[in-house]
């Protein structure tokens, strides 16, 4: 394996030393894309919020801040992962707050119908079945909760396509494809939005 791909790979689920580099450049590096896509969130006042694929935690930091009653649950299934996220957000954590525990998607332990709001932000590339998955997001949100998910690509853009064939797993969906399955997973109510110039998709469902 190169190491170019060794390092691309990493953006799934980082470990070791290229992992730690790899989770250094995320939080500036997706902080614009999470903002834009945060932006769409409609009126809310979540108590709990669960944030999937939380990476080194910048984004459960920002649902802190615009939600400043609520507790943000961070999920990871890379220990490297869990350990950043929580150094991001230590003083949330320490004020009772946030929680960041290391898990799957594919199999959530968390309490049925607990959260208000789920975000899985640059995430959902890697998920094994996404309708599979997006029924574990639903089981554990309320009814009438809310499911954001946002990406960089829309599934059709060249270089989503390039790192398609570099990341081992990673598959690039449509915005259709993701309301498709949101849809038979559960959710009852799904809306999409394409960035006007750069193929940024945010896609909101409801419970």
């Amino acid at each position: 394996m190169g190491f170019l791909k060794q390092f691309f790979n990493q953006t799934r689920r980082p470990e070791g030393f290229l992992g730690k580099v790899m989770l250094k450049g995320m939080n500036p590096g997706h902080a614009k894309l999470a903002d834009w896509g945060m932006a769409f969130l409609p009126e809310l006042s979540p108590e709990a919020i669960v944030e999937l694929g939380c990476g080194a935690g910048r984004n459960a930091g920002e649902l802190l801040k615009k939600y400043d009653r609520a507790h943000v649950t961070a999920v990871d299934c890379s220990p490297l992962s869990v350990e950043n996220s929580a150094a991001y957000n230590r003083g949330m954590i320490e004020a009772g707050r946030c929680t960041v525990r290391q898990g799957d998607v594919s199999d959530l332990k968390l309490p049925e119908e607990s959260f208000d709001l789920a975000t899985a932000f640059e995430t959902v590339y890697f998920w094994p079945g996404l309708e599979d998955c997006f029924a574990q997001v639903a089981k554990v949100i309320r009814p009438g909760g809310c499911f954001l998910i946002c990406n960089e690509s829309d599934g059709t853009d060249a270089t989503a396509k390039k790192f398609e064939k570099i990341i081992d797993g990673m598959r690039c969906y449509t915005a259709e494809e993701i309301e498709a399955a949101l849809k038979a997973a559960g959710f009852s109510e799904t809306k999409s939005i394409h960035h006007p110039s750069k193929p940024w998709i945010t896609v909101l469902a409801r419970k």
